[in-house]
């Protein structure tokens, strides 16, 4: 998510497969012998602050984003058993900043941190020109280095205006901008990921990952290198997870005529799994 590039991917998997959330968890849990060590479902009618921190940034996330990130009720809420980040063309400000759009960004840094295990999302997506939603994670300690020698897990990315296929990513390599990437994309068969939630996840264990959508894996990584150590570094070090949604940039474009606010990014739970 931070400091993006022009990302060229080649493997594209089409799938009109759906799978339930009941169906998923007990694969999760009987398949994998995995357990649940952490999850947030968004019942309550306010964020859990024990477990995200939100985050306020009017500095456009370093990718020439567009938005300011508050943690206005506006911005980021919960409601409905969802998590709510929703964008607005508002002209918001912080400290003296004012941006022409408002967002919301959280983490769990410190409150969740994890070294291998699954992490699974189900969220629906936004939709038009220029929106930018993302499921990420990134080094709680940077034992490598600054980004991305300290490595960064891209889980899902969508871009607003592609509203049938999500990205996963790896970043790496050494510090910017002699840092590197790796990664692939799903497209769904029919529909759009703005229709209904779909579930994104990655298994994560030594020296390997694997993406999914809905219980189908599209893309597994083995190979990737940081100049700090010898592989399996980065992604040997604990991490930890970050929601938000961007506007504009150069990875998606700005919005245009056919973009209209408020968007939301929704989120029904968020799920850890590590082996027992």
């Amino acid at each position: 998510m931070q400091f993006r590039f022009t990302t060229s991917l080649a493997l594209i998997v089409v799938c009109s497969c759906t799978t339930t959330v009941s169906a998923q968890t007990a694969t999760v849990e009987a398949s994998s012998k995995l357990k649940l060590v952490w999850s947030d479902e968004f019942d309550g009618d306010s964020l859990d602050y024990s477990k995200w921190g939100v985050e306020q940034n009017a500095f456009g996330g370093g990718n020439n984003e567009l938005q300011i990130f508050t943690d206005r009720p506006e911005n980021v809420r919960v409601e409905k058993g969802n998590l709510i980040l929703e964008a607005h063309k508002d002209n918001a400000g912080i400290s003296g900043t004012v941006r022409e759009y408002s967002s919301g960004r959280i983490r769990t840094k410190h409150r969740g941190d994890w070294k291998y295990g699954r992490i699974e999302v189900r969220a629906k997506m936004p939709k038009g020109q220029g929106l930018w939603p993302a499921i990420w994670m990134l080094p709680t300690d940077e034992q490598y280095g600054g980004w991305a020698a300290s490595g960064e897990i891209d889980i899902m990315e969508f871009r607003g205006q592609n509203e049938q296929e999500v990205l996963g990513t790896l970043h790496y390599g050494g510090g910017w901008p002699k840092n590197t990437f790796s990664g692939s994309s799903f497209k769904l068969k029919e529909g759009s990921f703005s229709d209904e939630f779909h579930t994104f996840a990655v298994d994560w264990e030594e020296g390997k990952m694997v993406w999914s959508v809905d219980g189908t894996p599209y893309q597994t990584q083995t190979k990737w290198h940081s100049d700090g150590a010898k592989f399996p570094a980065p992604f040997d070090q604990r991490f930890h997870l970050l929601l938000n949604l961007s506007v504009g940039g150069h990875f998606v474009g700005n919005p245009d005529a056919t973009s209209t606010f408020p968007q939301q990014f929704l989120v029904d739970y968020v799920r850890v799994y590590q082996k027992s």
